[in-house]
């Protein structure tokens, strides 16, 4: 955001501190944490309903790794300028435009009469909820100027996320047992009293920040394309011609989005940026770490469904020991970055993922689900443990700001490491006759991932600071 101000917003600083709060704090707040926890709600619900979304529309591996990757391709490629948009038209408007987009793909998911519409609208509530995360953080910046409440509302946010996330695979089962449409349908209600309560809200100002429009639509081809021949090589074989196009295209796309970073008037991820060694290390663990979790939720939802014979409800319910434990271990990591460093919770975390994948791997198909419940616990703990540490590593060496550009970058590597897991695993499951062979080696890869991910933790040493410029030449007011 910009940096400048005004005489008159220099007297009013000077007359006292100031307000903790503007006018219409509250209904904000409200609509903010109503939007989020819908979005981390969604982001988990999918995963238990995915059987009874084959069945319904009769679909192979293929369709329902695109009903989760379509969702998150969109969130990771939009989330690069994300941020831009919402500093351009305001947060308030931002967040209403992405929320609203989010609850209207949500009733056409709902309604979907083939897989096709259900993997575009997918698509859609991707793209609004790439716009709502970095909205709605702003948007608590403006209506709570007072750095003590703004920082118990971004607390409360927080929260807000961690439950919606513990809650979404239970949720999940319980709609299913209805009709998996209601996973979508459910967006509706709440994504319309958020809406209403954000009209309570002042509007906000609008900033002249540039937008790079060649980055963006590079970003979104080369994560398509290379998602696509992933997910269509599994199906098809690494030499079908679709998917050496789709290669080649990811590989263009990722050139061009290189060199209008480098020589753009307005990046939106300045190259400076990415050769810090913090930076490229920090993207290269959260792409990893999201390899391992969310690869794991989404091997092991097929799993104890196809497998073990349990309903979506008692999948879900399978999974809220680990879920429920996620959400109280940021305050723990936080906690523990403050007196050990950030470096030790990111490794111990890798460690525990790393570790509850490979015991994972080792179980038979017969071992009971009650041993499989236990095993995801330490993967769940040591993926809030690691990320939590891990934005307060990056945030410690990258200037204030950059802050924004850096968590957006970061956010969008973990994204597009979950998007490429369930590319990838889905494939090695495809075929039902050899599922928990799939699942073992999908498994496998993963920990392996993370494991390399440890040592390039251990490659990062957090005492000889990077020298990362605090401004890049055409940048613009867009960092936060």
């Amino acid at each position: 955001m910009s940096t400048s101000a005004s005489p008159a917003s220099l007297q009013i600083g000077a007359a006292g501190p100031p307000p903790r709060s503007t006018p219409g704090s509250r209904p904000a707040l409200a609509a903010v944490l109503l939007g989020f926890f819908t979005i981390m709600v969604d982001a988990m619900i999918v995963n238990v309903a995915l059987p009874s979304i084959g069945r319904g529309f009769d679909s192979g591996m293929t369709g329902l790794q695109w009903v989760v990757d379509g969702y998150t391709l969109a969130f990771a490629a939009f989330l690069l300028s994300a941020g831009a948009v919402s500093d351009r038209i305001g947060a308030r408007q931002a967040f209403a435009v992405g929320l609203g987009l989010f609850v209207l793909a949500s009733a056409v998911c709902g309604a979907a009469p083939n897989l096709g519409v259900l993997v575009a609208a997918r698509l859609i509530q991707g793209a609004g909820a790439a716009l709502v995360v970095p909205s709605s953080l702003s948007l608590l910046r403006e209506t709570f100027p007072d750095p003590a409440a703004r920082a118990k509302a971004i607390a409360l946010w927080g929260v807000g996320g961690s439950v919606g996330a513990a809650a979404g695979p239970v949720a999940g089962g319980l709609l299913t047992l209805i009709d998996w449409r209601m996973i979508f349908f459910v967006n509706l209600p709440v994504g319309a009293v958020a809406l209403l309560l954000l009209k309570r809200a002042a509007r906000s100002p609008r900033q002249d920040v540039p937008f790079d429009w060649t980055g963006q639509v590079a970003a979104v081809a080369a994560m398509g394309a290379l998602t696509y021949a992933v997910i269509e090589a599994g199906a098809d074989g690494f030499g079908a011609g679709q998917v050496l196009v789709a290669f080649a295209v990811a590989v263009v796309s990722a050139v061009v989005y290189l060199l209008a970073q480098a020589r753009g008037r307005h990046p939106m991820t300045p190259l400076p940026l990415l050769r810090s060694r913090t930076m490229s290390l920090s993207v290269a663990i959260g792409f990893a770490l999201n390899v391992g979790f969310y690869g794991m939720i989404f091997l092991l939802g097929l799993y104890l469904q196809q497998v073990h014979g349990l309903s979506a409800l008692a999948t879900g319910v399978a999974f809220l020991p680990m879920t429920v434990l996620t959400s109280f271990m940021g305050p723990v990591a936080a906690r523990l970055a403050s007196r050990l460093g950030a470096r030790m919770p990111v490794i111990t975390g890798q460690g525990l993922i790393a570790a509850g994948l490979l015991a994972m791997a080792a179980l038979p198909a017969t071992a009971p689900v009650w041993l499989t419940v236990v095993l995801m616990v330490p993967v769940g703990a040591g993926g809030a443990m690691a990320v939590t540490a891990l934005v307060s590593l990056l945030l410690e060496q990258v200037p204030a700001e950059r802050a924004g550009v850096a968590s957006g970058v970061l956010n969008a590597a973990r994204q597009l490491g979950g998007a490429l897991a369930v590319a990838v695993f889905g494939a090695l499951v495809a075929d039902r006759t050899a599922f928990v062979s799939g699942l073992h080696t999908g498994l496998l890869i993963a920990a392996a991932t993370v494991a390399a991910s440890v040592v390039a933790t251990v490659l990062l040493r957090t005492h000889v600071p990077d020298r990362i410029p605090a401004t890049v030449p055409g940048a613009g007011p867009r960092e936060r």
